[in-house]
Order: structure tokens, then sequence, then C-alpha cells
């Protein structure tokens, strides 16, 4: 068991085939932005490139936290710099939380819970009473959560 960090393979795929949409303007006819959820996970679980789904198996439990994990604002629309196509997430925090999670998963809520990313945090992270927050990286061509190159 293990979580391994990655943009999941299956993800990939399914942007090439047009089922993710992240951005406010949206070419599928009639619809809107999906929804984007993070959800997090104890050192039991096995998460990685081959993630395909969100699965509560070895989703951490606690006070402050709900099945499922919260809900993703993007704070940097899909856009490019020189040739590197990019977004990214808003902080995430989960207040006055008691919990432990040794890593995430990033999915598509709206589109059967697909799954987008995996974050390995390194070690268990634990909050006792206080923030639990996932601080996502600076939203550019180096640095975002989602980067094509």
């Amino acid at each position: 068991m293990a979580i391994s960090q990655a943009m999941c393979t299956s993800f990939k795929v399914e942007l090439l085939n047009g089922i993710h949409a992240f951005g406010t303007t949206v070419v599928r006819a009639g619809t809107t932005a999906d929804t984007y959820k993070i959800a997090l996970f104890t050192s039991s679980a096995t998460l990685g490139a081959t993630t395909t789904a969100y699965s509560a198996t070895d989703e951490v439990s606690g006070t402050g936290y709900s099945a499922g994990g919260n809900t993703l604002s993007v704070s940097q629309v899909p856009t490019s710099s020189s040739t590197t196509a990019f977004l990214d997430f808003s902080d995430s925090t989960w207040s006055s939380a008691t919990i432990t999670a040794r890593g995430a998963l990033i999915y598509n809520s709206t589109q059967s819970d697909k799954a987008v990313a995996v974050l390995d945090f390194g070690a268990d992270k634990t909050s006792t009473a206080g923030d639990f927050t996932v601080v996502f990286p600076t939203a550019d061509a180096s640095n975002a959560i989602i980067r094509i190159a």
C-alpha cells in the first residue's frame, strides 16, 4: 500500500476525449465547468497514476472531515505560458479538524468521480482541533498543480 504523486493516466485520456471542463469558457454545448473535489487518505491507501476514480476506501475520518472531501475552486482557469498549459486551485481547508492524512485525491465529482491527480504529502500530516490545509503551488507554468508541457 502506497501513495504515489501523479497525474492519473485515465485523466490524460479523458482530457483527449473532452471529458473534463475546468474553465469558465466551455466548449461542450449546454455545459458549465465541472465540480472538482479533494479527498484526504490515510497511509493505508493505494493511490497513484493507475487510480481511475474516487473511492472512500482508506479515506480519513475524524472531527471536521466529511467523506468525499472539500469542493475545490479553480483559482487559475486554464491558460498557457510558452509551451505549457496549466490551471490551479485555491488552497483547501478543513477547519477545527482532528485528522491524519498521508495524501489526497483530486477528482471530478460531476463526471462520475473520475480521478484527476494524486498528491503525496511525503509523511503523515496531522491536525488536532485545528485547521488542516492543503496548500497548492504557485499558479504558473513551472509549478501549477495541473500542467501539460
